[in-house]
């Protein structure tokens, strides 16, 4: 995986591990040690490629609780951003109230892969009022591809429209089903948004000033005028 990354001009990921969901729990300590385990052997196979730690936190109550104690950690340990998954067919009543209290203490929920979401599939507006709420979204890279279904095609081509996109990731899970990559998605979004720049951002300039702890210059949210049904 980190060879066809580096081959796809990808030269930083973010470890992004999958925890409290109910199947895996991966603390701070544990992903800061395995991070610069695998660091080092992609140093020692000269593989110029450059890891940081993070976690894709499954929604729980108490999220900033969570993140004090150690038991979820931050995008680079820093303290400011953090990657938040939510179930794939609901939104959790307590979402925006989890939301709420990150961004008093400081820190700001990045919403992965919403364009999944059957909730949000059927109503983007649901992710217009959290982006207005101070959170930021990433789709993921396949999804603006086709690669998982209409559905979640079709929700990323409107969530890019609508400025509701601010990151597109790998995701990835493996060398053959989920590779890391990354051109073909920005070349997607470079057709859906009209513009280069504003596609290549998502994959440069944003996660690069996230990755650094630095809040992003974002576009303005544009809310969904009709509600969208499959």
């Amino acid at each position: 995986m980190a060879r066809i990354a580096v081959e796809e001009g990808i030269h930083t990921i973010l470890a992004t591990p999958h925890t409290l969901n109910g199947v895996y729990l991966n603390p701070a300590d544990e992903i800061i040690d395995r991070v610069a385990e695998l660091q080092n052997t992609l140093s020692e196979k000269k593989i110029n490629l450059r890891l940081y730690p993070g976690a894709d936190i499954h929604l729980c109550p108490h999220m900033l609780d969570l993140i004090e104690s150690g038991e979820a950690i931050t995008i680079n340990n820093a303290g400011r951003f953090i990657l938040l998954e939510l179930p794939s067919q609901a939104i959790p009543g307590g979402l925006k109230d989890e939301i709420f209290e990150l961004k008093l203490n400081g820190i700001t929920p990045i919403i992965t892969h919403p364009e999944r979401n059957a909730v949000i599939q059927h109503n983007p507006n649901i992710l217009f009022e959290l982006i207005s709420m101070g959170a930021l979204s990433q789709v993921t890279a396949m999804s603006v591809t086709g690669g998982f279904g209409t559905m979640a095609l079709d929700s990323s081509e409107i969530m890019l429209k609508h400025r509701l996109v601010h990151i597109i990731a790998t995701d990835a899970h493996s060398a053959e089903s989920r590779p890391p990559i990354l051109s073909k998605a920005v070349e997607s979004a470079e057709e859906i948004l009209g513009t280069h720049e504003e596609a290549a951002q998502m994959v440069n300039d944003i996660p690069g000033a996230i990755i650094k702890g630095d809040m992003p210059d974002i576009p303005e949210p544009i809310p969904v005028k009709h509600r969208i049904l499959f």
